[in-house]
Order: C-alpha cells, then sequence, then structure tokens
C-alpha cells in the first residue's frame, strides 16, 4: 500500500529506503482485483487459464519489484467490511496464491514476512526453506489471541490449531520484529528466546504529517469556524474501533453546550462506518461530521486542520498492545493523542506529556476531557509541540527502517 491507497503503508516506506540503500526488493502482495483468463488492471496484463493458482503480474513501484497473487484483500479496508468467515478463506487463498509465487524465485538472500494475518507466514516459510534462506517474521499483531479476544475465532479446535502454527511460525524464524512491547512480550510468553525478539514499532513520517502543512479552507469548507475546536479521526472505521464513545462525548457536548464548540471529524470507512452514520443522523448529532476515506496525504491535512486527534479502540485487553498508524501519524502532526488503551500508548501519551488518556467506553470521561484541552490552548500547544518532538526522536521513520535493515542485513549473512 502506498501513500495513495487508505491503509498503512509500512511495508512500503521500508522496502523503498532499502531499495534507497542499494538492495534489490521482492514483495509478494495481493492482487489489487479478481483474475480472468486475460485481464489488465491498471495496464498490468494477467495471464493464465481459469482462476490460475497466481497471477502473473509483475511491475515497478519505486524501485520496488512487486508480484501479485490471487487471493486476499489487497484493500485493508475493504477486508474489514466483509465477515470473520470470509476474511478467513481470503487468508487461506492469498497463502496458497502466494506460496507458488514466492517459491519461483530468484533466490533471496533473506524472506521477510509480516503479519497479520498469521497465515502470511506460509509462503514465507516455503520459500524459505526452497531457498536455504534464513526467515524474519514481523509480528503487527498478536495472532491468534486478537482474533480469539475479538470473537473471530471461537472453535476450540479452531483455536489450537492456530496456538500451534502461532509456535511452528516462531520456531521457523531466525528473527522476529514486535511493533509494541506488549507484542515483544507476546511473543516470549510463546517460547521466543528474548534475545531473538526486536522491538520495532511503527513509524511517524516526518514529511507527509508535519504541523507546517497549510490545511487551506478544509474547516471552512466542513463549516468548522476559526474558533471551533476540532478532534479528529482518520483511519478504519472497523469492530476493533470504538468511534461509538466518540458519539457518546458528541451527544453530551452538544447537549451541554460550553464556552467553546467542539467539533469531530471522523474520515474513514470500514465495516461500522454504515451504523455511525445511522446513529448520528438517529441522534440529531450535528457537530460530528463523517469525511469520506482518503489517502494518506488527506489524513495529512485533516491532522493540521485539527486541534487534537484521536486514536480509539474497544475495551479489549489484547488491543492495548497495539501499534496504530494514526498515533504516531498524530505525533508526527504535531497534535495532542487522545487514546483510550492503556498499556504503551498510554504511557507515551501522558509520560511524554503529549496528549490525553480517557477511559475506554465512556463518552463522558471523552467530552471532559476535550472540554478541559478547549478551555486550555496552552496546553494543547505545549503537548502538540511534545508529540512532534517524540516522533523525531523516536519514531523518525528513517531511523526505524535502518533499524530493520540493519537486521535484515545481519540475519542474511549469518544465514550463508
Amino acid at each position: 500500500m502506498t501513500r495513495d491507497g487508505t491503509g498503512g503503508t509500512r511495508s512500503y516506506e521500508f522496502a523503498r529506503r532499502f531499495v534507497a540503500a542499494g538492495h534489490e526488493v521482492t514483495v509478494v502482495t495481493a492482487a489489487r482485483a479478481p483474475s480472468s483468463s486475460r485481464a489488465t488492471v491498471g495496464g498490468l496484463r494477467h495471464v493464465g487459464g481459469r482462476n490460475p493458482p497466481t497471477l502473473t503480474v509483475e511491475h515497478d513501484v519505486d524501485g520496488i519489484r512487486v508480484v501479485e497473487a490471487r487471493g486476499g484483500y489487497s484493500d485493508y479496508v475493504r477486508a474489514t467490511r466483509v465477515g470473520y468467515g470470509r476474511r478467513l478463506l481470503g487468508f487461506g487463498g492469498f497463502a496458497a496464491a502466494a506460496t507458488v509465487a514466492a517459491v519461483r524465485g530468484p533466490r533471496p538472500d533473506v524472506v521477510f514476512a509480516t503479519s497479520p494475518p498469521l497465515t502470511v507466514a506460509l509462503p514465507a516459510v516455503a520459500a524459505a526453506r526452497r531457498w536455504s534462506a534464513p526467515l524474519v517474521f514481523e509480528v503487527r499483531d498478536l495472532w491468534p489471541e486478537a482474533p480469539i479476544q475479538m470473537g473471530a475465532l471461537r472453535s476450540p479446535l479452531a483455536r489450537r490449531m492456530a496456538r500451534m502454527l502461532e509456535r511452528a511460525v516462531y520456531r521457523s524464524a531466525r528473527e522476529i520484529v514486535a511493533l509494541s512491547p506488549g507484542m515483544r512480550d507476546g511473543v516470549v510468553a510463546a517460547g521466543v528466546a528474548p534475545e531473538r525478539v526486536t522491538l520495532i514499532p511503527n513509524a511517524a513520517d516526518l514529511d507527509l504529517f508535519s504541523p507546517a502543512i497549510d490545511p487551506g479552507d478544509l474547516r471552512a469548507r466542513l463549516g468548522i469556524g476559526a474558533d471551533d475546536f476540532l478532534c479528529a479521526y482518520f483511519g478504519t472505521m472497523g469492530e476493533a474501533n470504538d468511534l461509538g464513545q466518540a458519539l457518546d462525548a458528541a451527544a453530551e457536548l452538544q447537549r451541554d453546550g460550553g464556552a467553546r464548540r467542539i467539533v469531530f471529524v471522523l474520515q474513514g470507512d470500514g465495516k461500522r462506518r454504515p451504523a455511525l452514520e445511522a446513529d448520528v443522523a438517529r441522534r440529531g448529532l450535528t457537530d460530528v461530521l463523517l469525511a469520506p476515506a482518503g489517502d494518506k496525504r488527506s489524513a495529512a491535512r485533516l491532522a493540521a486542520a485539527s486541534d487534537v486527534c484521536m486514536t480509539m479502540f474497544k475495551d479489549v485487553p489484547i488491543l492495548a498492545t497495539n501499534s496504530p498508524n494514526k498515533l504516531f501519524d498524530t505525533f508526527a502532526a504535531g497534535r495532542p493523542a487522545i487514546v483510550n488503551t492503556g498499556g504503551w500508548m498510554r504511557e507515551l501519551v501522558e509520560g511524554e506529556d503529549a496528549g490525553a488518556y480517557v477511559r475506554p467506553g465512556d463518552g463522558a470521561d471523552l467530552a471532559a476531557k476535550l472540554r478541559e484541552l478547549a478551555a486550555d490552548p496552552a496546553r494543547v500547544a505545549r503537548q502538540g509541540a511534545n508529540a512532534r518532538a517524540l516522533a523525531e526522536r523516536d519514531f523518525d521513520r528513517d531511523m526505524l527502517a535502518a533499524r530493520l535493515r540493519e537486521l535484515l542485513e545481519r540475519t542474511a549473512r549469518e544465514g550463508r
């Protein structure tokens, strides 16, 4: 996913930096469109028989060799709009197609796989064994614990099999990358030696999100006054994202009023968006605006136009281990971050004075914290400056890409 898409860009951003450092990078990813015997997508030809196991599509994206395989979803937002059963079938289909693509070569010096889903490890393990190359596995979410706690994996047998797969993948990997301290602890708890686990969190794109961005007339086009306090959310509107808490806060603020109007702008798409739209209309929430999903640049403009930005999740324990892109984008934008999960996200915003923690699922607490911030411009400015400094010091994309590149280079050398 590049900056023109609506999902995360970690793989693209890291890969293009590896290319700039002189490496050859091949990315096996989900195809952008259904296949046919001879179809063209974006000017690229898919050649094969009816429902071939892979799409013979190879193209260049900023020097990255991209191979598209059938199955799964290349659009993360689209994936969140379907049921768990269909998603699991898609994961299996992609694993099969990507395995065929991955073992075709050319021979890699190191194989790197990034999850979720956990099944993405299957083609990676196959490629590593086919070419006798070391495997580095990246854990972006703790699977299968995440789908278990979210209610997506209910069968006891399926849970046992998923945990067996988890441990088998960890045993197959030479090194494991975790995106948060909680994920690192989860991997170690699954039996991996701590020295094999490296923490490389999600990153801030300091050139894309910045307090110096001019959002133009965005606020005026949304009907938001210069003196209004804008609380923004940009990202997926899926089952894991508790945006209902924002609607509850908006209802309380609208009912009680205040010295300053507080407006919510929620930008994105996903399975929960239709329900959110219906709830906004039913409750008459005139200070909640649902903006269409856009690319990373549109999110950067919204962040620049905002006073604070939210990172919201359901009150599910495993979600406290997340390393969400939107949090680091908020830091890079120089805006205070409102988070509703404990763990390291709360520690970051409170320890660095870069935002505020609100109790999960508690709209009244969110409303109270926003009233405090709206009444204290000096605090908002201080926390925004602290957020940007934190992004520059600890989460700069160039720095974290170099850390991962050095790990991959070292693993490749040792693998020889």
